[in-house]
C-alpha cells in the first residue's frame, strides 16, 4: 500500500490568555492585603512605578516648577558671577575639627554588628517544640532519648502517635540501636509523664487512660505534701493536734471516695466507652454496679479530659481580616465604599519618560523602559478594573439584600452568582473571583462576600428561603429538643413542612450532617 502525504484544513476555536489578561484575572481574585503586598513587590521590581506620598506634589505642580526652574536659569545666566568664596560649605569643611565628644560615628571606622529585630519577634510554640523542651531536662540513656525524639516527631496535630511500632523499631535499628523495642517501651513511659497528659497515645482509649493516670499521680503527690507538712509542724497545744487529726480523717475519706470514682472512670474507659458515647447512663450504672451518683461523678471526670491534647499547642495562627469594601447607609439608601486606606497610590516616573525621548540614549535601554512602561500601565488598568468589578458586584448585592442590611440575617434572600453576573454583564467566573476571599463591613457586622450567595428552597407563602436560614431553623429545633427524647429527621422535616417549607427527610439529614450534629440515637441521653 502506497502512503502519500495529504494536506487537511481544520478549523477550531480556543481561548488563549494573554499575559495582561492573566494578570487581570489574578488581580481580581486578590483581597486587599494580598493586593497591597503585590503592589509593593511591583514597586520594587519595576523602576517606572513609584508610590505617591501624601506630601508629594502633583503632576501639574511638577510641570509648573520645571517651567519656573528654566526661567530662573535664563535669568541667572545674564547676571554677574557669584563670588566663589560664598559657595564654600564651611560647616562640612570644619567638621573634622569639632569636638569629637559630640560625634556619633563609630571609633576606628568599624560598623558595629547590631542584633536584628527579627531576633526579638516571637513565634507560636508547637507541640513538638514543647515536648522536646521538656525532654531536654530529663536524664535518659542515649537510646531511650533517640526513641523518645522519634516518637515525638511522629505525633499528629492531636498528639496521637501515627507511626506503628514496627516502623519506629526499623528506624531505630537504622540508627544502630540494638534493642529498639525496649527503648520504645521506656520512651513511651517517659512521654506519658510530659505535659500535656495524654500525648503519645495510639487511640482515644489510651489517651484517656493516660490522663486518668496523670491525675492519680497529681493527687498522690498532693497528699504526700500535706502529710509532710503536718509531720514537720510543731503543735503548741492539744487543741491543734485534735484539729489536725480531724482534718486528716476528712482528707482520708475524701481520698477514698476520689479513688473509688477514679477506678470507676478507668473501668468505663476500659470496657464501656461505647455506652458513654451513647450517653446510656442506665446501662452504665448497671454495668458498674455502683450508685447513679458515683457513676455520674466518674462520667464527669471523663468528660473533663481532653480527647485531643495536642491541639492546644497546634492552634492555627489568627487570620487577619481587613474588609475590602463597606456598605454605608446615607439617607435611606446604602452605598458601596471601597476600603483604600493604606493602599499605595501609584504613578509613572516622569524621568524615565524623558529618557525615552533622548536621542543619545542606548537602544536596549529604551526598549527596556518601554517594556516596563507597558507592564506598569497594564497593572494600573487591572487594578482599576478590579475596583470597578467589585463595586458593581457589591451594588448588585446591596440592591438584592436591602432587607438583610436593615433587619439582620432573618432578612437574607437567596441569591445566585449567575443572577448577579447577568445583571452586571460579566461571566459568572468573574463574579466568583470578585467575591472570593473578600470581606465587607455592614451594619450587621463583617461578612464574607460569598455569604450573600446561597441557593433557595421553597419557603412559606411561596417565597424562597436561603439555605443559611433553613440550617438555622434545623439547628434551633434540635437545640430546643428534650435530650431524653430528641427529634428524629422525620419529625424535623414534618415540623418545617408545617411552617410552609417544602423539605424532605433526606434533605434534613444532609444539612444536619453538614452542621456536624449527631443523629437522634447519639443525641439521646438515657
Amino acid at each position: 500500500m502506497l502512503l502519500q502525504p495529504k494536506l487537511n484544513v481544520k478549523i477550531s476555536q480556543r481561548q488563549v490568555l494573554t499575559p495582561g489578561l492573566m494578570q487581570m484575572v489574578s488581580v481580581l481574585a486578590l483581597n486587599k492585603l494580598e493586593l497591597r503586598e503585590m503592589i509593593n513587590t511591583e514597586i520594587v521590581e519595576n523602576p517606572v512605578l513609584e508610590e505617591i506620598e501624601s506630601n508629594d506634589p502633583s503632576f501639574e505642580e511638577l510641570a509648573g516648577r520645571e517651567g519656573d526652574r528654566e526661567r530662573t536659569a535664563e535669568e541667572t545666566a545674564v547676571k554677574e558671577e557669584k563670588d566663589p568664596f560664598e559657595e564654600i560649605d564651611f560647616g562640612s569643611y570644619f567638621q573634622e575639627y569639632l569636638d569629637p565628644g559630640f560625634r556619633t560615628g563609630n571609633l576606628g571606622g568599624e560598623e558595629l554588628d547590631k542584633p536584628s529585630f527579627e531576633n526579638f519577634l516571637s513565634k507560636p510554640s508547637t507541640l513538638t517544640d514543647h515536648l522536646l523542651w521538656q525532654l531536654g531536662s530529663v536524664h535518659l540513656p542515649d537510646e531511650v532519648r533517640s526513641a523518645a525524639e522519634l516518637m515525638i516527631g511522629n505525633l499528629d496535630e492531636n498528639g496521637y502517635l501515627v507511626a506503628t511500632d514496627e516502623e519506629l523499631a526499623t528506624a531505630l535499628r537504622e540508627q544502630g540501636i540494638e534493642h529498639p523495642e525496649a527503648a520504645l517501651e521506656e520512651a513511651h513511659k517517659v512521654i506519658g509523664t510530659l505535659d500535656p497528659a495524654g500525648v503519645g497515645a495510639r487511640d482515644l482509649k489510651e489517651c484517656l487512660l493516660m490522663q486518668l493516670a496523670a491525675r492519680e499521680r497529681e493527687a498522690e503527690a498532693a497528699a504526700e505534701r500535706r502529710a509532710s507538712y503536718r509531720a514537720q509542724k510543731e503543735h503548741e497545744d492539744d487543741f491543734s493536734v485534735e484539729i489536725d487529726r480531724r482534718v486528716e480523717d476528712v482528707e482520708k475519706l475524701a481520698a477514698e471516695h476520689r479513688s473509688c470514682v477514679m477506678r470507676i472512670a478507668d473501668a468505663i474507659v476500659q470496657q464501656h466507652l461505647a455506652l458513654l458515647q451513647k450517653k446510656d447512663m442506665r446501662e452504665l450504672v448497671k454495668e458498674c454496679a455502683q450508685s447513679p451518683e458515683t457513676v455520674q461523678e466518674a462520667v464527669d471526670v471523663i468528660r473533663s479530659l481532653d480527647p485531643r491534647p495536642g491541639q492546644r499547642y497546634n492552634n492555627a495562627e489568627t487570620r487577619l481580616i481587613e474588609p475590602d469594601v463597606a456598605f454605608v447607609k446615607r439617607g435611606d439608601e446604602y452605598v458601596v465604599v471601597m476600603n483604600e486606606e493604606d493602599m499605595p497610590a501609584l504613578r509613572l516616573n516622569a524621568g524615565y519618560r524623558r529618557m525615552m525621548h533622548q536621542k543619545d540614549a542606548d537602544r536596549d535601554l529604551k526598549e527596556y523602559v518601554k517594556e516596563r512602561y507597558r507592564s506598569a500601565i497594564q497593572l494600573l488598568r487591572n487594578i482599576e478594573q478590579r475596583k470597578n468589578t467589585i463595586v458593581r458586584t457589591c451594588e448588585a448585592i446591596v440592591r438584592r439584600q436591602h432587607d438583610f442590611l436593615e433587619k439582620g440575617i432573618d432578612g437574607l434572600r437567596p441569591m445566585m452568582i449567575k443572577e448577579v453576573a447577568e445583571e452586571i454583564g460579566v461571566h459568572p467566573s468573574t463574579v466568583s473571583r470578585a467575591v472570593s476571599n473578600k470581606y465587607v463591613h455592614t451594619p450587621q457586622g463583617v461578612y464574607e462576600l460569598r455569604f450573600f450567595f446561597s441557593e433557595g428552597v421553597n419557603g412559606p407563602e411561596g417565597g424562597d428561603l436561603p439555605l443559611v436560614l433553613l440550617k438555622r431553623k434545623v439547628k434551633k429545633l434540635i437545640e430546643d429538643e428534650d435530650p431524653r427524647q430528641p427529634y428524629t429527621d422525620d419529625y424535623l422535616a414534618a415540623e418545617l413542612q408545617r411552617q410552609g417549607i417544602q423539605i424532605t427527610r433526606r434533605t434534613v439529614a444532609k444539612y444536619r450532617e453538614e452542621m456536624q450534629i449527631p443523629s437522634t440515637h447519639k443525641r439521646r441521653v438515657r
